[in-house]
């Protein structure tokens, strides 16, 4: 074994004493031992997925139609810019079979700019808006959800679960209009992320809205608070 596969301790002597050599242990190079922790990584990896079997995401989705009502659908027709507003939207189990996964895509928060330099072409004309949650002493910002997730997969659709026959859930998204001009949010309700559920209405379409509206860029009216130094938006 070369001498640089190991290496032995000495321990300090009084003089007059022999040094003793204490039992060899193996020396592992980094190189090695990042090749063995890969090792272990991959293998309980391959156990955690080997555990699903390769099963599908919506094999267990039921099939069918799911109907499905629009209790409300609010957000204010006039906007002003970097002024935050919310847009609600109810839905209620109108069927005697629970619905898998309620959600909604909400088309229009985003535009599109038409500019072939750009890397990703969509800008906000709403930003939802965030806030902090803690994460032991440290605060991140986090997407104001509608009470639910936004689906990674499915780019601007919401999800709140399943829904119980008779049962309402409402979304809500808090936004701020970044963008001055006319817009045009189309919404669709959706009975489950996997194509099996499908949401009806009466006539047995998709339940889905539109919303339509200005964003004024007009500066805000304030005032002084009562304090005489806070500044506050006085509503119209």
């Amino acid at each position: 074994m070369a001498a640089s596969e190991r290496y032995f301790i000495k321990r300090r002597t009084h003089k007059g004493e022999p040094a003793r050599k204490r039992p060899h242990r193996w020396y592992v190079p980094p190189a090695l031992r990042g090749r063995i922790a890969f090792l272990a990584s991959a293998a309980a990896l391959a156990a955690l997925t080997g555990c699903g079997g390769g099963e599908r995401q919506d094999e267990n989705e039921p099939e069918g139609d799911f109907k499905v009502e629009v209790v409300e659908a609010s957000f204010p027709t006039e906007q002003k810019l970097a002024k935050r507003s919310q847009l609600v939207i109810v839905v209620r189990n109108a069927d005697t079979k629970k619905i898998p996964n309620i959600a909604v895509t909400m088309r229009g928060l985003d535009y599109r700019k038409d500019d072939p330099e750009l890397a990703d072409q969509r800008r906000p004309q709403f930003v939802v808006n965030g806030k902090f949650k803690n994460f032991g002493n440290i605060e991140d910002a986090q997407a104001l959800t509608p009470g639910g997730v936004e689906n990674p997969t499915y780019v601007d659709t919401w999800s709140l679960g399943p829904l119980e026959p008779g049962e309402s859930k409402r979304f809500r998204w808090d936004v701020t209009a970044v963008v001055a001009g006319p817009y045009e949010l189309r919404y669709s309700v959706a009975a489950g992320l996997d194509g099996k559920a499908r949401a009806v209405d009466e006539s047995g379409e998709t339940p889905q809205g539109v919303f339509t509206g200005t964003v004024s860029d007009a500066a805000p009216q304030t005032k002084i608070a009562a304090d005489g130094k806070t500044i506050v938006e006085v509503e119209d």
